[in-house]
């Protein structure tokens, strides 16, 4: 007999503010002191030097904040606490057979090249009389995708902060991604997927449960 399963598919986007201009956006929430602005700013000035271009010149005199304020934005994750936020919707529940949120957007930054990495991720875990709101998943995805990362790295922390907080009978993460920096530069090409994987308890020690969940992913 197959196991009941709850699967969720995430939306589109995590986001649950309304609209706003580009750069109201990426203000929004935003705690930065002017000097740490500054600070940013002039860096992204040398840079701008460094490459061989005027910062300013009319199309780059608001570029280096701009830079500044949109990093500020793909690194919050520093400033997040993941498994707070998981504690904050924790509920005692029997509910004993896989939770699988599948096609989580992920949206990163390679730490070798600062670069993007963007794809999918999968997420699952066998509760053990502790379930958790399930938008509370992909907002710990989002976390720890908004920092400087490798992907065998991120996987492995979104195991981690799901298996510590809510100590499941096991739990698994496969994330498929496309890195700019296979595409951009270096060897290009552009077609290619990374896949990788974390999981603990039952989805180790049980190859059904394994076949199971990969199954259920489409891997």
């Amino acid at each position: 007999m197959p196991s009941d399963i709850s699967v969720s598919k995430t939306p589109s986007s995590l986001n649950s503010g309304g609209f706003c201009e580009d750069d109201e956006c990426l203000m929004d929430g935003d705690t930065a002191s002017p000097e740490e602005i500054s600070n940013l700013s002039g860096a992204v000035s040398m840079l701008l030097q460094g490459i061989g271009e005027n910062p300013d010149r009319e199309g780059l005199l608001k570029t280096p904040e701009r830079v500044a304020r949109s990093m500020r934005f793909l690194t919050r994750g520093y400033r997040q606490n993941p498994e707070e936020l998981l504690k904050k919707a924790v509920f005692t529940e029997s509910y004993d057979e896989m939770v699988l949120v599948r096609d989580i957007d992920i949206f990163s930054m390679c730490e070798h090249h600062l670069l993007p990495f963007f794809g999918k991720a999968h997420v699952a875990y066998i509760p053990d009389g502790k379930i958790v709101g399930l938008s509370k998943i992909g907002r710990v995805v989002e976390v720890f995708a908004r920092r400087l990362q490798v992907q065998e790295r991120l996987t492995q922390q979104i195991r981690d902060a799901i298996q510590d907080v809510l100590n499941p009978k096991g739990v698994a993460v496969v994330i498929e991604a496309k890195h700019l920096c296979m595409v951009m530069r270096g060897v290009e090409k552009l077609n290619s997927v990374t896949t990788t994987s974390a999981m603990s308890g039952e989805f180790i020690s049980s190859p059904s449960t394994r076949s199971e969940f990969l199954r259920l992913i489409g891997a």
